[in-house]
């Protein structure tokens, strides 16, 4: 599918989506290439300039680091529904599941499937007839062994994904396959030494299966 001119593409999502990016301008419409980040929201950016520089495209970052969805349904009105984008892009999950392992005393900060499912489904229901296109990002987790606790939970929440980019007529961007390729190849701490936040490499995958979706 041909890009259209002059389309507002806007990335919402948590630590992976946010990459470090700056926010002196957090109200702009607009943002600028040095305000997307390290991450594959950049490689984006540089990879459709560079493939398709008659169209136009002007991408916002809207990521926040630690953000789970239950943080996105804090913030949707502000970073997604006020800035009124074309194209929206939702990568998140990680930390709904992260929370569960690396803070098991603090039940609090949680997101179990349920909330999952359901604050996910809320934010889909109230964005999707006001966008051109949607893309759902799949979380993942750097792990070879499907039987990995922290890797089987994340399978139970990315499953939620997929079935939210079938209901909802989504463009489904699946980044557990573009990492697994990867890990085929390479030892999943050469992508991201916490098995979460990768380096160019894994950013580039995302970005690549991104790419390819359209």
């Amino acid at each position: 599918m041909p890009i259209p001119d002059n389309i507002k593409l806007l990335f919402i999502g948590d630590s992976i989506t946010d990459c470090g990016r700056e926010r002196r301008t957090p109200d702009s419409p607009w943002d600028i290439p040095t305000n997307l980040g390290n991450g594959y929201v950049d490689l984006l950016n540089g990879l459709i300039q560079n493939q398709h520089p008659e169209s136009n495209v002007r991408i916002l970052n809207r990521g926040i680091g630690g953000n789970t969805v239950r943080d996105l349904a804090q913030r949707w009105q502000r970073d997604v529904i006020h800035l009124q984008p074309d194209w929206l892009s939702i990568k998140i999950g990680i930390n709904d599941v992260w929370r569960q392992f690396d803070s098991p005393r603090s039940p609090h900060v949680h997101v179990l499937p349920d909330e999952f499912e359901s604050t996910y489904r809320e934010l889909l229901e109230l964005t999707r007839p006001k966008v051109k296109r949607l893309f759902l990002i799949t979380p993942y987790y750097l792990h070879t062994d499907s039987l990995d606790p922290m890797r089987a939970r994340m399978d139970e929440y990315r499953q939620h994904v997929i079935t939210f980019a079938s209901e909802y007529e989504a463009t489904l961007v699946d980044s557990q396959i573009a990492l697994d390729r990867l890990m085929k190849h390479l030892d999943p701490l050469e992508i991201a030494e916490d098995r979460v936040h990768p380096g160019t490499v894994g950013h580039m995958a995302i970005a690549q299966a991104f790419l390819s979706s359209l």
